[in-house]
């Protein structure tokens, strides 16, 4: 008799979430939003407790081949404030569990502090604990991230309304072609030793995927030009992905425009290079830890001449409909095309 058997590929990483979610009704409280959105909002007073982690594990996350540890190290803490940065929230500690390998020396692992400490100073975080275990094969990092937030000034996944505008900040796809660069450059490097890696002309969009940042500096202009987005969330898995998250929580639909979406020259150039598609790479990449929020139309005249934020479409009534409007003036549904975790 045989046993059935589910992949977990089948479900993806949503499907898998929703399903634990599903099991675990909130019975507290103090629980104001669980499972589901960027950070979890526990009542802690007059302010709300924003708690969020996120793990990477060597040879899924990153590639020490190519990945400086300064760097790994940054990254690790950039990623989580990022979160609490998408509840518009301001980030205060941090607590980090490390697993090493045998392989890694004391030179190593305080190589890889360096660039924690220079995110914590950058973010002005505090490091306040965590945990270490030996790791029979690579390096296991998790970091948890905690935050605050007044509470009428919390911003979810789920308060887009019809006739919002989208907006996204910085440029997309760069760090998934900066990491395309730095895969391209290993293997030349596997087949021949003697060659030097060629990666000065892209020197933007692999510092995109080596040390990206958390936007809090948009957070902190916002709240100056008394903007408060509907809705927001951090771009991890893909714009497309993300747009999917905010659609399907605001129970609205979505409609952007292709030639509204902001791609680098370096990012667009190097994607030719690759035959690729840029706003493909753009929809798709993920990694670029920039924040995509809708506002109300009539907040758009306070934000409308800031020069890191791009108004890529609208939201409106149909919730079944998200679409990409493209520079031919073609309508193609979009598709949550993110980072597959379980493929």
């Amino acid at each position: 008799m045989s046993e059935n058997r589910t992949e977990l590929s089948q479900l993806g990483e949503f499907g898998l979430i929703e399903r634990i979610n599903s099991k675990f009704p909130i019975s507290n409280a103090t629980t104001l939003t669980g499972i589901g959105d960027d950070a979890a909002v526990i009542d802690s007073g007059d302010e709300s407790l924003l708690v969020s982690t996120d793990m990477l594990l060597e040879g899924i996350h990153f590639d020490l081949s190519y990945m400086p540890l300064q760097h790994l190290g940054y990254k690790a803490v950039a990623v989580n404030v990022s979160d609490i940065a998408a509840m518009n929230g301001r980030a205060g500690q941090i607590v980090i569990s490390l697993a090493i390998s045998n392989r890694f020396s004391l030179e190593a692992i305080d190589a890889l502090f360096e660039g924690v400490h220079a995110a914590c100073k950058n973010y002005n975080v505090d490091l306040v604990g965590g945990d270490t275990s030996s790791s029979a094969a690579g390096l296991v990092i998790s970091v948890t991230v905690l935050g605050r937030a007044p509470k009428d000034k919390i911003v979810r996944r789920s308060g887009a309304k019809a006739n919002d505008i989208l907006c996204v900040t910085g440029d997309l796809g760069a760090a998934y072609m900066g990491l395309q660069v730095l895969e391209r450059e290993k293997q030349v490097f596997l087949s021949n030793p003697e060659m030097q890696p060629d990666i000065e002309k892209y020197e933007y969009i692999v510092g995109r995927q080596l040390k990206p940042e958390a936007r809090m500096d948009i957070i902190h202009e916002l709240r100056d030009k008394s903007c408060l987005p509907t809705a927001m969330i951090d771009i991890s898995d893909g714009l497309a992905s993300e747009l999917f998250h905010l659609g399907k929580q605001s129970n609205v639909g979505v409609k952007i425009f292709e030639d509204k979406v902001p791609i680098d020259h370096t990012t667009f150039e190097t994607a030719i290079e690759f035959k690729l598609d840029p706003i493909t790479c753009a929809l798709h990449g993920g990694e670029d830890y920039e924040l995509l929020f809708t506002i109300n139309p009539a907040d758009y005249d306070k934000i409308k001449n800031h020069p890191d934020i791009h108004f890529i479409g609208h939201m409106h009534n149909d919730a079944s409909q998200h679409v990409l409007i493209t520079k031919q003036q073609t309508v193609v549904p979009l598709q949550a095309q993110g980072w597959n975790h379980f493929k």
